[in-house]
């Protein structure tokens, strides 16, 4: 109803309290495969869903930020992957099923922007190394997710996706375009997920203390006085989905605020002969589109 407020509509800081004192039992002895763990919010999320008593499965194409992650005590189970590949993909989620057990939680973080607004100077390498990453090893990293989880009974699977994933990003619409991608492609598996006892959630930071912004930027932005999220603030939102038990959420998170799970708007409905909005049939079947 209007005016209403609950869980799926705004997580307050009581609720994000009661997502950390579940943590205890939500966390305690699961499986978290982390890709591009070796920084920022990846490497931020590691070491909180480690102090929760998660057992860690970092993945990322760094081995020296990975060999960084071993030398701080957490115990993880470190794997160099490019995570646009799809067999080094699948091999990480295998080894982690093999040696771990499987996922319980698989955040796919690993992403990259190239900061570029004007098509026209876009070269295709460019592009396919952006898609690659940003695109494709989300569908990768999902799709060996789920086929772990189902084995598992469930599990919880969280995208990073950006604001630029819910609004336009004229600085970069080459990333843009992904991480609405990243939102669609969660928000759309989210309702065929449930049977299986899978959740699919997104985080959707602003501008965040991460590699993907250079030390000329973060100057730039901290002399406008601009703030920056710390990646930790990302990672306890990563850990409030974690235990919330909420499904098709974006979670939109900004400095100084508590994490928001952002509302869509239904799109208005055809019309038939004078009648109500009609909607289409739900569920439709695998193969309704002929390719």
């Amino acid at each position: 109803m209007a005016g209403s407020a609950s869980p799926n509509q705004f997580i307050g800081p009581f609720y994000l309290l009661l997502c950390r004192l579940r943590a205890v039992n939500s966390a305690q002895g699961k499986v978290a495969l982390i890709t591009g763990a070796a920084s920022g919010i990846g490497k931020a999320t590691a070491a909180l869903l480690a102090a929760e008593g998660a057992v860690i499965c970092a993945v990322d194409f760094d081995p020296v930020g990975l060999d960084a992650i071993s030398a701080e005590a957490l115990s993880a189970l470190t794997i160099t992957a490019d995570c646009g590949d799809p067999a080094q993909v699948e091999a990480a989620f295998a080894r982690c099923e093999t040696e771990l057990g499987g996922p319980d939680i698989a955040f796919l973080n690993a992403g990259i922007a190239i900061g570029l607004s004007d098509l026209t100077q876009l070269d295709d390498a460019t592009y396919q190394k952006i898609q690659r990453i940003n695109v494709d090893g989300v569908v990768y990293g999902v799709r060996a997710a789920i086929d772990r989880m189902k084995r598992r009974g469930g599990g919880s699977i969280i995208a990073t996706s950006s604001l630029a994933g819910l609004i336009p990003f004229p600085a970069d619409p080459i990333y843009d375009a992904g991480k609405h991608f990243v939102v669609g492609l969660m928000r759309s598996l989210a309702p065929t997920l449930t049977r299986d006892n899978i959740t699919c959630n997104t985080v959707n930071p602003g501008i965040t203390d991460t590699n993907i912004i250079g030390e000329q930027t973060k100057d730039f932005l901290i002399d406008a006085g601009f703030p920056i999220i710390p990646a930790s603030q990302i990672a306890e939102a990563v850990l409030g989905l974690i235990t919330a038990g909420v499904t098709g959420q974006c979670w939109v998170c900004q400095a100084g605020r508590e994490p928001v799970s952002y509302e869509f708007r239904d799109v208005p409905g055809p019309r038939v002969a004078n009648t109500a909005p009609v909607r289409p049939p739900v569920p439709l079947r695998d193969g309704w589109a002929l390719g």
